[in-house]
């Protein structure tokens, strides 16, 4: 989630003894985690402003960082010790070696990766002063993960505990990805975005958990774009259900984020640092639900050890690269600085 910039502080927020706890336990925690989708090599930029139409503004140097939101969450995930398998597929290119050794370095089971011709996915990232960004996709072998692929690791799938999907992929590809999850049983997790507006029908049936963001709410239940603190949780709680979900999680930028279960809704408050870079953040603090739940952990404990990882990455820049262990993400908010 992105995380909002302290004017002046000098002192870090001090993470809670409980969430502290949770996070020191998902090392080797038993349930496992399987994630469906990207991969890619971001191509990023540190600009003094982003771009308008039209406008060229000078950067500082290119770097070319791991990224993807699929192989972020799967690496978040793994940091914070968690079984992790990813599927999905890299090109024949450097940036397919680049991204495998990444995701191994993180503790990510990559041996189930498809390797297809020409070249893996690639995002174009330009960056500001104040940590927020503009990304431009090119799917490459992102494409090309197919739905017959994912059936055909059926059992691997069924032996997660928590499936991890985003809509990178084709729609064909995630979808049936969910519906093997959950003839399985397995609890599937979908990260709306590139948002969607009209999910199929038969992927809603399949998805147990929606992650979307506060403007992703707005366009899937035809609700006002308003500031957070003017929307009616109740009704959208409603609308939800008549949509088809009822365990939804609401990322809001620097107010935090909602988690909707059981009719009910929870704010979890947004951790305050000094932002370097968004780029990846909301994958982080899905990663460490996906953690969360697979340890066993309610929805809503996942969501406030996100709010900490996620801001723990915001103060880095890249994605992947950004990420921290428990104990790196423990240590910078008990310290102090």
């Amino acid at each position: 989630m992105l995380k909002r910039m302290l004017e002046e502080s000098e002192e870090r927020e001090q993470m809670p003894v409980a969430i502290r706890e949770r996070l020191r336990s998902l090392e080797g925690a038993r349930g496992s985690i399987v994630v469906v989708g990207s991969m890619n090599a971001d191509y990023t930029v540190a600009a003094k402003h982003l771009p308008a139409p039209g406008e060229t503004v000078s950067g500082g140097s290119l770097k070319i960082l791991p990224g993807g939101k699929g192989s972020n969450q799967a690496s978040a995930a793994a940091r914070l010790g968690a079984q992790v398998c990813m599927l999905g597929a890299v090109g024949e290119d450097d940036n397919a070696n680049f991204l495998l050794r990444k995701l191994d370095e993180a503790g990510v089971d990559t041996a189930e990766i498809l390797h297809e011709e020409g070249v893996s996915g690639t995002t174009i990232i330009t960056v500001d002063p104040e940590g927020k960004n503009t990304i431009v996709y090119s799917p490459g072998s992102n494409a090309k993960v197919s739905a017959g692929y994912v059936q055909s690791h059926q059992d691997v799938i069924s032996e997660a505990k928590v499936l991890g999907l985003c809509l990178e992929s084709p729609l064909a590809t995630v979808i049936a990805a969910a519906q093997t999850g959950h003839e399985a049983g397995v609890t599937v997790l979908l990260n709306d975005s590139p948002f969607i507006d009209e999910l199929p029908h038969e992927l809603i049936e399949a998805v147990d958990i929606l992650l979307v963001s506060q403007h992703e709410v707005a366009q899937l239940l035809g609700m006002p774009d308003e500031d957070v603190s003017t929307i009616d949780w109740f009704d959208a709680v409603s609308r939800f259900e008549d949509y088809g979900f009822d365990r939804v999680v609401v990322t809001l930028g620097a107010s935090g984020s909602i988690v909707i279960e059981n009719g009910n809704w929870h704010r979890v408050s947004a951790v305050q640092v000094k932002s370097v870079d968004a780029t990846g953040c909301i994958d982080s603090f899905m990663g460490t639900v996906l953690a969360g739940l697979a340890a066993g952990y309610t929805l809503l404990q996942s969501a406030q050890m996100g709010s900490y990882v996620s801001a723990y990455a915001a103060t880095k820049l890249g994605a992947q690269s950004a990420y921290g262990s428990a104990t790196e993400v423990i240590n910078y908010f008990s310290d102090g600085k």
